[in-house]
């Protein structure tokens, strides 16, 4: 005999009194889509979550201001199947659209989607699966496929790789200041985590500020590690085209969470790297008040300056010196790991006495 899930739990579907009403509906799993002018890729994106695997889902769909077919589309979904709900609002932005579809959420768990990308059918049942079997977890994500392919360039390969190495919640913790180390459509969060944390408007990207915040919290994510997500790369994207997804802006995110953080109550920091990414990265810290007492580089121009105070050195002398945070921000996967390991190799502990930041 069915159940019928409920606030209170479950009862049988034969118990459930006639004079409540309709038997309500009260899913595991919400499927938050933001949508502005989606026209294009709404509905595939909408067939990729109704052939779910697991059915105990919802999805809630936040038409923000669009001037297209967005929400007349979505709206013959949930003409069909009484799972897809469509919200419409004044155009206000993807925060205030995520927050207010957050409200409209009913599930245990929140799955974050976007209106351009596709589902793997086995995306809800695999992540639900991975979070009830890690009570620890906050959250989780996945691997990510990027389409079109025949149009990646290298640079977008490269962050996919380096994406789909991330296998675990020490990974997601390890890599989190090199990039954000979750695509946010690819989050499955628990409903009381999310509503606790919630998307906050920053000036950089709502998703990067989420996790950083998740993680200073204490909050461990996870990663299935398996390509469960159809990322859609193309020129209107709104990490492309929104000055709170500049370079800039990223690096100002990052530089406020290590202030805060990593970096909080030290009198100074050591810097590792002083390319672009490093001076940009020393910029944004010292708004913080953040600055370095020594540079290590291997530039040999560079060795024996003295930039705003700090010593530039080879990193032969950084055992001889007190230990202080250190900060790494040299790109690249092969350098850093080159880094990692005579870092390590000199008593230095990720997390606890550095950092990797770009």
């Amino acid at each position: 005999m069915a159940a019928i899930r409920t606030f209170g739990g479950t009862v049988s579907e034969s118990s459930w009194p006639l004079y409540l009403g309709p038997r309500p509906f009260l899913p595991t799993i919400s499927v938050l889509v933001p949508a502005f002018n989606a026209a294009a890729t709404i509905a595939a994106a909408l067939r990729s979550v109704r052939r779910q695997s697991l059915v105990d889902w919802e999805c809630v769909v936040v038409d923000d201001g669009s001037d297209d077919a967005t929400a007349n589309l979505v709206a013959e979904f949930a003409s069909s199947d009484f799972r897809f709900r469509l919200l419409r609002r004044s155009h206000e932005g993807i925060v205030a659209a995520l927050r207010g579809g957050l409200q409209a959420c009913r599930g245990e768990f929140v799955a974050r989607m976007d209106a351009d990308d596709l589902m793997h059918r086995e995306r809800l049942s695999l992540q639900l699966a991975a979070l009830r079997a890690a009570p620890h977890l906050a959250g989780l994500g996945c691997h990510v496929r990027l389409f079109p392919r025949a149009v990646l360039q290298p640079g977008l390969r490269a962050y996919e790789d380096w994406l789909n190495a991330i296998e675990s919640a020490d990974d997601v913790a390890r890599e989190a200041f090199v990039e954000c180390p979750l695509v946010h459509p690819t989050l499955m969060l628990r409903r009381e985590v999310l509503d606790q944390y919630t998307y906050e408007q920053c000036g950089w990207p709502e998703d990067y500020d989420l996790l950083l915040r998740l993680l200073a919290g204490g909050q461990r994510l996870g990663v299935v590690p398996r390509r469960l997500l159809s990322w859609r790369d193309h020129p209107d994207r709104l990490s492309r085209r929104s000055a709170h997804c500049s370079i800039d802006s990223i690096t100002r995110c990052k530089a406020a969470y290590l202030a805060r953080g990593f970096l909080a109550g030290s009198d100074g920091y050591i810097l590792w790297g002083f390319g672009g990414t490093g001076k940009a990265l020393r910029r944004a810290l010292a708004e913080h008040g953040c600055r370095p007492s020594h540079i290590v580089e291997l530039h040999p121009r560079r060795l024996g300056e003295c930039i705003q105070g700090a010593p530039v050195i080879p990193p032969g002398e950084l055992a001889a010196l007190a230990k202080a945070p250190l900060v790494v921000s040299v790109a690249g996967s092969v350098p850093r790991s080159e880094i990692r390991a005579f870092l390590a190799a000199i008593g230095y502990r990720e997390l606890v006495d550095f950092v990797c930041a770009a």
